[in-house]
């Protein structure tokens, strides 16, 4: 059988050295797979530098991975403890008490991506453990080890077999299969839109739940009484962290007239400085690692290096030169900043999941917002003003499920995270994400005396017209 298994290797993105060599569960495997998680469900059945492992397979840099692996108990102690409030009694007529707990879906799918391998799949994990459901974890075949580390830890820690399972495959094979499977009662995934839409239909067809984050391309609107040196601070964060392959990445950046000249300047230094910083090998904390392993050497070249198709802006910064010769065969980009970019452009509109950004004018407020909105993507954007007022009434205005103010990317597992428009459907974090867990069950208990009822209950006895029917 394993003979019919096209194994994947997982390539260290600073020397592109193979570091593991994962073999894809058979089609058995999965069904296998569900079903136990199935009877878990029915039948209620030394730690590893996670963020060493995390670095090695995505190229993040060690300083991003420590931080966001410190961040991972936060979403299990908020999680379960919120869990604990989620039922209530509900108002009712007459001698009646009725009670509304959550139940547990069953088996729950959960498909993540190469980006934030551990940290996005907690996030997922938590909440669907704490209803009580079962779960399986497919992640990207980009970046599977952490979540293979993980899944040990948990069965150490006493988590029984079948509870949570990780199945390490390919998406048209292992993950199609799972978000098809009749036992499987709620999937929800981080990927592509185009790939949010494949699986959406899937999961419909068995009328099963379904939550996704998908693609964003977000805008970063600064006003002209903006502290300076703590916009372009934070634009550069929103724009670069994690090599500007989130799917909240500033990549649409509004500057308005009268501080624009100013802040060009000091927005391309700070560029300029992430990439000579880049290439060390030793995972030094300010590494900045660019693995684009979503794109393919011709889609690379288009997007990167100013093709036609893309469109015909002007670089403030541009990829020109060779690259240094240490970087060898490995994936590594440099920022890179394109201003008077057209709004039908590709560029504008498309994400480019990559260290890319596009810079445009405005004159007034609704000029900005108008810009901000001018997208199909509805995920993150960002508002730098000093003004309370304006920032208020901006945010309000733009089209976006997360829109954050003088800062970016801040998350907490309380606060919901999801997008409008094609940038998904329903919400991870906080009480929407444990309620999307699970269903609610409503018991109606009848109250009053035995006497009572036979005297109210009694539809059939041929006299009253008071008789209450629901």
């Amino acid at each position: 059988m394993s003979s019919e298994r096209e194994r994947f290797v997982v390539r260290n993105p600073a020397t592109n050295e193979e570091i593991f060599l994962v073999e894809p569960p058979t089609s058995e495997e999965v069904d296998d797979a569900v079903k136990a998680a199935h009877r878990a469900y029915e039948s209620d059945a030394q730690v590893p530098d996670i963020a060493q492992l995390e670095t090695l397979q995505t190229g993040r840099a060690i300083r991003e991975m420590n931080a966001q692996i410190g961040r991972l108990p936060d979403w299990l102690f908020v999680t379960f403890y919120g869990y604990m409030a989620a039922g209530f009694v509900a108002p009712t007529q007459g001698k009646l008490l009725n009670y509304v707990h959550r139940v547990p879906l069953g088996v729950v799918v959960q498909i993540t991506p190469f980006n934030h391998p551990l940290f996005i799949a907690v996030k997922k994990i938590a909440p669907a453990l704490a209803a009580g459901n079962s779960v399986i974890v497919k992640p990207s075949e980009l970046a599977p080890i952490s979540l293979l580390e993980f899944v040990k830890l948990a069965s150490d820690a006493g988590i029984p077999d079948g509870v949570l399972t990780v199945l390490p495959g390919y998406g048209h094979s292992t993950g199609t299969q799972l978000a098809s499977h009749s036992l499987v009662r709620k999937v929800d995934i981080t990927a592509g839109t185009r790939t949010g839409r494949a699986i959406g239909a899937m999961v419909g067809s068995n009328l099963a739940a379904f939550t996704a984050e998908l693609g964003g391309k977000a805008p970063i609107v600064v006003f002209r009484d903006a502290d300076l040196i703590s916009a372009v601070n934070g634009v550069a964060f929103a724009s670069f962290i994690a090599s500007g392959q989130t799917c909240v990445s500033g990549t649409r950046i509004l500057v308005q007239e009268g501080i624009y000249d100013e802040f060009m300047d000091s927005f391309l230094e700070k560029a300029q400085s992430i990439t000579r910083r880049m290439g060390d090998r030793k995972l030094h904390p300010l590494t900045v690692r660019n693995k684009l392993l979503n794109m393919q050497p011709s889609a690379k070249s288009h997007v990167f290096y100013g093709d036609c198709h893309i469109g015909t802006a002007s670089y403030s910064h541009s990829p020109d030169g060779a690259e240094p010769e240490e970087w060898g065969n490995a994936y590594w980009r440099r920022t890179d900043v394109r201003i008077d970019v057209d709004v039908h452009d590709e560029i504008w509109q498309e994400e480019i999941f990559g260290p890319v950004v596009v810079v445009k004018k405005f004159k007034e407020e609704a000029e900005g917002i108008a810009l901000a909105n001018l997208s199909k993507y509805g995920l993150g954007a960002g508002v730098w003003t000093t003004d309370l007022s304006r920032a208020h009434r901006v945010a309000n205005e733009i089209q976006a499920g997360l829109v954050w103010i003088n800062t970016h990317h801040r998350n907490d597992p309380s606060s919901p995270w999801g997008g409008m428009k094609e940038s998904g459907i329903g919400r991870e974090n906080g009480i929407e994400a444990l309620e999307a867990y699970s269903q609610s069950k409503s018991i109606i208990v009848n109250t009053a005396t035995a006497e009572e009822s036979r005297i109210q209950d009694d539809w059939f006895v041929g006299t009253g017209d008071e008789m209450r029917y629901g």
